[in-house]
């Protein structure tokens, strides 16, 4: 075993209450197939992907989540080509989407079924549900995603933007059947602490499901590339415009302060600092680059000071939005 081997080893955790063991970081296939909002064939193509894909699994980073919606289907057809043209195992993550017109307990399995065929493969490893949505409760759903799991179509189950008590129904339910709940994803990062203060985050860590962070660095505000005489293009710069970036500048100062002593960026300090908490994130990779950036995030701590110092911050300008 190399060194680098042993480091990926010792670094592993597990997701939720499985025996399922990842990197505390995974990567986020939204931009896999999205023209709306990553731009998709306009700003980097199928190439650009695969050498993103390429560049994580050499690092050791294997667990990738999809979804059925993302560029509808295509981002599932991707992941699952360059995981059978690589020929390697991996811990894939999709999810079920609730559409209204879906009534029928009967249409999660169909759309895992779907799934499954786009990502070419007769199991994955994480079915979630993507949304809490009605008309259907959420016992409905949650009792379905049970069933799957009985008949071996997912070794582990999931829920994905479920608050404290919706997470803690879905949980009872599951353990009824004798099925653990492993995750929750949820959008978490410096600029959005509501898993913190709604006590989500603690009660993930209380019963051993691991929170997963979607857009830990908001949607690539954290990263420091933006600022009020560059803002991010379309929908994002709607969502983040001049105003807010201007805001928010105290917190990216201190980000690239404390990567500039630590040999890090601005982005590796903010996944991090997710990793800090307890979660796993999710991050986007577009090319190789990107991806190289992510694995940085990977290898070491920050330290409890440089944490609280992040905290404090991000509660300052939180409270001034």
């Amino acid at each position: 075993m190399t060194l680098g081997q042993a480091t990926h080893e010792q670094e592993l955790v597990s997701l939720g209450a499985t025996d399922i063991r990842i990197r505390p970081l995974g990567i986020g296939t939204w931009a896999w197939g999205d023209k709306l909002v990553w731009g998709y064939g306009r700003q980097y193509t199928d190439e650009d992907l695969r050498e993103a894909f390429d560049t994580c699994v050499a690092a050791g980073i294997t667990f990738f989540d999809t979804a059925e919606i993302y560029g509808w289907g295509r981002s599932e057809r991707l992941l699952g080509r360059f995981m059978r043209e690589r020929g390697v195992g991996l811990v894939i993550a999709t999810k079920f989407f609730p559409y209204p017109w879906r009534l029928w307990q009967g249409a999660l399995r169909r759309a895992l079924c779907g799934s499954l065929r786009r990502l070419n493969t007769h199991q994955v490893t994480l079915y979630q549900i993507h949304w809490p949505f009605r008309p259907r409760s959420i016992d409905t759903w949650v009792q379905a995603l049970a069933e799957v799991a009985e008949q071996g179509l997912t070794r582990a189950v999931g829920v994905s933007n479920y608050n404290r008590v919706q997470m803690a129904r879905a949980y009872e339910i599951l353990a009824q059947r004798g099925i653990p709940l492993a995750s929750n994803q949820v959008q978490y990062n410096l600029l959005h602490r509501e898993p913190e203060r709604s006590g989500l985050l603690s009660l993930c860590l209380e019963r051993q499901v691991t929170l997963i962070a979607y857009s830990p660095l908001a949607m690539g505000i954290l990263t420091g590339k933006y600022d009020v005489d560059n803002p991010p293009p379309g929908v994002r710069g709607r969502r983040y415009n001049r105003h807010q970036l201007a805001r928010i500048q105290p917190l990216l100062a201190l980000l690239k302060e404390i990567a500039a002593g630590r040999g890090k960026t601005p982005a590796q300090v903010a996944l991090n600092w997710v990793i800090c908490k307890g979660a796993v994130p999710i991050v986007g990779a577009k090319n190789r680059r990107q991806a190289e950036e992510n694995i940085g995030a990977l290898g070491w701590r920050l330290s409890p000071e440089e944490v609280e110092a992040l905290d404090q911050m991000s509660e300052r300008v939180l409270a001034g939005s």
